[in-house]
């Protein structure tokens, strides 16, 4: 037992590890795909983007998404939203878990046909 107990606390911890960082990205997802949606309007500015993912992470990250920031690129047709950041570590041999998601999607404009 105390070969083995020491084994499976560890095996659960690494689970809950897993845990937190799918949660992690799934926030990172999130404020990328709310930030597209509002800066992808026909006359939005790309920086209204990367303000609502600001906003976005700041209501939603806490402690769950650390050192959290969002970045955005943008053409005449594409805008796209990358959110980078860490998820918390619970064990000491998988500190730095980085999170990096982004979402993309064309940029709303008037066209002739």
């Amino acid at each position: 037992m105390a070969i083995v107990f020491p084994l499976v606390i560890v095996l659960t911890m690494l689970v809950v590890q897993v845990g937190l960082w799918y949660y992690a990205r799934e926030i990172a997802l999130s404020a990328a795909s709310s930030g597209v949606a509002a800066g992808r309007g026909h006359q939005d500015s790309p920086d209204k983007g990367a303000a609502r993912a600001r906003e976005v992470l700041a209501r939603t990250a806490g402690s769950s998404l650390l050192q959290a920031d969002a970045s955005v690129s943008s053409t005449a047709d594409r805008i796209t939203v990358r959110v980078t950041g860490h998820a918390p570590s619970l064990l000491p041999f998988l500190s730095g878990l980085s999170i990096d998601q982004s979402a993309s999607a064309p940029r709303e404009h008037w066209t002739a046909r």
